[in-house]
């Protein structure tokens, strides 16, 4: 029989953080770096834990080198070529990025690296185990194998929504876990599915698993404006990732075109059927593309975006006291401002 869990569940729409008492007098005075250890792979962590999402249009070496100078992480796009990734790495030995994999591509991605590591000391210390459905048992032992070939990486594993499977891809050695199922702005898998989690919600309960465990977890998806992003570090992510938001720019990724006298670049999700035929030929016959293709405002330079965002999340900080980013979530208390209706009864007349 099916079941229906009546608990409250709440995306970033649904809530305002509520002002409190400050002592701060500036924004200036509000630090958003964070240090991290992370679980399994001992590596320590110091930086402004924002994430660029693993996206071609989004994580690119040009975006990756613009975040870097404000110690802001890049899940660089699988789609670069090992030859691209040495002159990168030569020319940018920064430690804020993570190589990314996909499944069902594991075995030649799993290739590489082992051929990296054995022959490139600028490899990435970091790797992204990214894919839609983060709850298959394939998944979990990918991850199981990744850390046995790679017990010093720190590795980033998702995607999913519920506490139960934040655990496990911990205790599979997972470091940090991304959440969030069908919240992006280009993902269309809660309308093709009908399978999803209110991104709020998720993050609050997975980063409550995750840090009885001494795990992390990214919330990715959903964030359209830097309040947004003061709300995901207000329920409890330790990192944040961003896709439509650093979309659009001089260092994204898509195709730039011009209409009218305007500018626009193209932005869409990596199981988009614009994604799929350029990486695979097409969308294969047993699936649905599960993104769409939008064209973004072409806005310049992502510096000017990037510091819109940190200077929103200082001045979230001062609202509530809180004069480090670690100290937001303990500050935080989330106002309903949506009133949940049971669809079953509402009018629709």
């Amino acid at each position: 029989m099916p079941h229906i869990d009546n608990d409250v569940k709440l995306d970033f729409k649904d809530v305002l953080l509520r002002p409190k008492r400050s002592t701060l007098k500036s924004r200036s005075e509000v630090n958003l770096t964070r240090s991290f250890s992370f679980r399994n792979s001992k590596q320590m962590y110091t930086g402004v834990p924002i994430i660029a999402a693993n996206m071609d249009t989004v994580g690119t070496f040009e975006m990756a080198k613009v975040l870097c100078k404000f110690s802001l992480f890049t899940a660089v796009h699988k789609h670069y070529s090992l030859h691209q990734w040495q002159e990168f790495a030569d020319q940018n030995p920064e430690p804020f990025f993570f190589y990314s994999i996909w499944l069902p591509a594991q075995g030649q991605a799993l290739l590489t690296l082992s051929n990296w590591n054995r022959s490139w000391k600028l490899f990435p210390r970091n790797i992204c185990l990214d894919v839609a459905n983060g709850y298959s048992e394939h998944f979990v032992e990918f991850v199981k194998d990744v850390r046995k070939r790679f017990p010093r990486h720190t590795i980033m594993a998702g995607n999913v929504v519920t506490g139960e499977m934040v655990e496990e891809l911990i205790l599979s050695g997972a470091d940090i876990i991304k959440v969030g199922i069908g919240p992006g702005s280009v993902c269309t898998t809660r309308k093709k599915t009908g399978v999803g989690y209110p991104q709020l919600s998720a993050v609050m309960e997975c980063a409550d698993a995750a840090h009885g465990l001494k795990g992390h977890i990214i919330s990715d998806g959903g964030c359209s404006c830097p309040g947004d992003v003061a709300k995901a570090f207000g329920a409890g992510a330790d990192f944040v990732m961003l896709g439509g938001m650093l979309a659009g720019h001089s260092e994204s990724g898509g195709e730039l075109i011009e209409r009218d006298g305007k500018k626009y670049k193209l932005f869409y999700g990596m199981s988009s059927e614009m994604a799929m035929k350029k990486y695979a030929g097409g969308v294969a016959e047993y699936r649905a593309s599960e993104g769409k293709t939008v064209e973004v405002p072409f806005k310049g330079d992502v510096e000017h975006t990037i510091r819109d965002i940190l200077g929103g999340i200082r001045s979230t900080c001062t609202y509530v006291g809180a004069a480090k980013l670690k100290e937001l979530s303990r500050r935080t208390t989330f106002i309903r401002v949506t009133q949940q209706v049971n669809p079953i009864f509402s009018d629709t007349r």
